[in-house]
């Protein structure tokens, strides 16, 4: 007979929360838990986390992967875009209004802000719902995801720090763009809140942030020498200019001067 007090691994807790634990170990890990009350908060806290992702997001993580977002676009050919849908698209953006960032007053395109900020946030909307897999290198491996991502894009990309906003690195992982591959980094704030930058090769003139929302959710986007960033996060306008500023404070320095 086995003994059900046996030690359990932190990928079968999180299994255990997310419902896809074996039945067979299920009985070893609430043993373990009865007796190691530590690891029974880690998983009470995790299960809080993902019910308060699932009324925030529930009905995202049953949407279909929109197809640019599909893994083979990174490594297939580059994607054309279908201007005349991304310019209509642009409209109700443009709408949401723009905030003046007084380095750069250059308008681009609206088509491919457009398309670029959708992108964003429909990464934004896939990957905030996961609980267990939101990024492909955690945020411990800064060094390693700045090294890798730097190489993939073709410039130099550092994650930022945003702490000073309450916000921690979850972690990073490669996405196509709309002129090649992206770099997607991930933050959580103390209350489980989560915020998304997205940065990539941008066929767009230097042109100033704006505003841009999309259901319950919402982005600032810019352009800077060839370079299109976008931040998305909950819409709350405020705390997202807040945790922009020190975004684009800091690519200005880390990204756009080495290029």
């Amino acid at each position: 007979m086995k003994e059900l007090n046996l030690p359990v691994t932190e990928d079968e807790l999180h299994a255990y929360v997310d419902g896809e634990l074996p039945d067979d170990r299920c009985a070893n890990v609430e043993a373990w838990l009865r007796t190691n009350p530590d690891d029974a908060a880690r998983v009470a806290s995790w299960r809080a986390f993902a019910e308060r992702l699932q009324l925030r997001y529930g009905g995202v993580a049953d949407e279909a992967i929109p197809k640019r977002l599909e893994i083979e676009k990174i490594i297939g050919r580059p994607r054309r875009w279908m201007y005349g849908a991304a310019a209509a698209a642009a409209l109700a953006f443009v709408a949401g209004g723009a905030i003046g960032w007084t380095a750069h007053g250059v308008t681009a395109t609206p088509s491919v802000y457009a398309a670029f900020t959708e992108d964003a946030l429909d990464a934004h909307r896939l990957y905030v719902v996961e609980v267990r897999h939101p990024v492909e290198v955690a945020g411990n491996e800064r060094d390693h995801l700045q090294q890798w991502l730097s190489k993939r894009v073709g410039y130099q990309v550092t994650p930022p720090q945003l702490d000073k906003a309450g916000l921690k690195l979850v972690g990073g992982r490669l996405l196509p763009g709309p002129d090649g591959p992206a770099a997607f980094f991930m933050y959580e704030g103390p209350s489980g809140e989560r915020f998304t930058v997205y940065s990539s090769r941008a066929k767009t003139a230097d042109m100033q942030m704006r505003y841009v929302t999309k259901r319950s959710d919402a982005s600032m986007f810019w352009s800077d020498a060839g370079v299109g960033y976008a931040l998305c996060g909950p819409a709350d306008r405020d705390k997202l200019q807040q945790v922009a500023g020190l975004v684009y404070d800091q690519v200005e320095r880390a990204d756009v001067k080495t290029k």
